[in-house]
């Protein structure tokens, strides 16, 4: 046998690689949504957070771009992933509130990339329908590792709402078959499952939607992530803990595509889907809980005052995005879909498909984005950001008190901010500008109308 010359070999080596760099290359981007769970804006290190750091998190906005003024299209769990997954408003999308679930007729991320020679993967939280009809399998996923409802235990892996009246059972699913992992921490395993799927799936262009199911309640860590965190006070602690987990989580992920050499060619997108929560069940002795900080906007999740809606989210694209910006372009979840597709290069969608705009422009170039009002209801609830000014009527803060569900009543029912000067929302300039008020009043309601008549039917 003939022995190879070892700088052969080497040449070769060296070809293979930089045809496999040159390939990786030019292929359509890898796709990376990462969303945590009832996370307050003011919770990670990079939007100022000096108690819970989270160094892999921040690695994406120093390695892209910080939104400053990044909202989700709902102050609750599932229509705000509804609104994320299919680039409608909420009630269009056919999820207005928690509880119904998506409806086939509408095209989420995944069934607009698989078209496109895309592998698709959800992993964690679903929340868009609990019945295996209405499963990620049947919205253009390819894989699913999670479970359908609204939270679960995170070593159990069961439901149950602390309700007598309500079932407790199992959910946790690998694509349709139930499957027991009890005593597993789910958010490491939800950290696994992805890493799985990436090396599995490197050799084309995927989309992974990781949704954390942390640190919604029940507010559970292993004891490693909780003793980081021994200067806070209990409840706080084992929030940060269950933050901390998700990062480690996240810096794993991006280690692993740096190994695999897929950083370049990753677009990776972390969020939160609404604020910080008080509900009793997330605090101890079923007392409101107190461990999320909302960066000091009003309210709390179910709010569509600003600490109900107004959420952290960060992107990088090694190459494609300038590295360490900071934006206050506004934005919302559903931007994505469309932004997405167009940093993939993929056609338009119709102009009226999506309410979301595409953000590649301000993204990739830095571009001011003169963008639509941003709309929102939940329940009596109303509000819309046009510019500088918010408009919020009939508002609630949601921050535990006896009270802190009912609607405002007097001149607060109709509060106008301007949030440039006062993104608290902590003065009412309704009577200074009655005008702006009555203008944006009007045309909330003209959108309100609109939307519901355009809502898709159940099925």
């Amino acid at each position: 046998m003939v022995e190879m010359k070892p700088d052969i070999n080497r040449r070769q080596f060296l070809a293979a690689s930089a045809s496999a760099t040159l390939h990786a290359q030019s292929r359509r981007p890898n796709i990376i949504v990462i969303l945590t769970d009832d996370h307050g804006s003011g919770d990670l290190s990079c939007y100022g957070s000096a108690e819970i750091r989270t160094p892999h998190i921040d690695s994406i906005a120093r390695d892209g771009v910080l939104f400053t003024n990044w909202y989700a299209n709902a102050a609750m769990c599932a229509p705000s992933r509804a609104g994320l997954m299919t680039g409608r408003h909420p009630i269009r999308a056919g999820v207005p509130s928690n509880g119904p679930h998506l409806p086939a007729s509408q095209k989420t991320i995944a069934t607009l990339l698989k078209p496109h020679g895309y592998k698709t993967a959800a992993i964690g939280k679903w929340h868009l329908g609990v019945a295996d009809s209405h499963s990620p399998l049947d919205h253009g996923f390819d894989s699913f590792y999670g479970f359908h409802a609204g939270c679960v235990d995170f070593y159990s892996h069961r439901y149950y709402w602390g309700d007598p009246k309500t079932v407790n059972f199992h959910d946790l699913y690998r694509n349709r078959a139930e499957i027991f992992e009890d005593g597993q921490y789910l958010t490491e395993r939800i950290t696994a499952e992805a890493k799985q799927f990436i090396r599995q799936a490197n050799a084309q262009p995927f989309f992974l939607y990781l949704a954390y199911n942390a640190p919604h309640y029940p507010m559970h860590a292993p004891q490693k992530y909780i003793d980081r965190f021994k200067h806070l006070p209990l409840e706080r602690r084992i929030y940060a803990a269950m933050i901390a987990a998700v990062d480690d989580g996240i810096g794993e992920i991006r280690a692993l595509l740096q190994d695999l050499q897929l950083t370049s060619n990753t677009l990776i997108v972390f969020a939160a889907d609404n604020g910080a929560t008080t509900e009793p069940r997330a605090g101890l002795n079923g007392q409101p809980a107190t461990a999320g900080y909302n960066r000091g906007f009003r309210g709390f999740k179910f709010s569509l005052f600003d600490g109900g809606v107004h959420v952290p989210a960060v992107m990088a694209w090694p190459g494609r995005i300038p590295a360490g910006r900071t934006t206050s372009q506004i934005a919302a979840h559903y931007d994505l879909a469309p932004t997405l597709l167009a940093a993939a290069g993929l056609p338009e969608m119709p102009a009226d498909h999506f309410d979301g705009i595409s953000l590649w422009p301000a993204i990739a170039k830095g571009e001011v984005i003169n963008r639509p009002p941003l709309h929102w209801q939940n329940g009596p609830q109303l509000a819309i950001r046009k510019g500088q000014w918010k408009l919020t009527l009939n508002g609630y803060e949601a921050n535990g008190g006896p009270d802190s569900r009912k609607p405002k009543t007097g001149d607060d029912a109709n509060f106008l901010a301007n949030l440039e000067q006062d993104p608290g929302e902590k003065r009412n300039l309704r009577g200074e500008f009655p005008a702006v008020a009555e203008a944006l009043e009007k045309e909330l309601k003209i959108w309100l109308e609109a939307v519901q008549k355009s809502a898709p039917k159940t099925d």
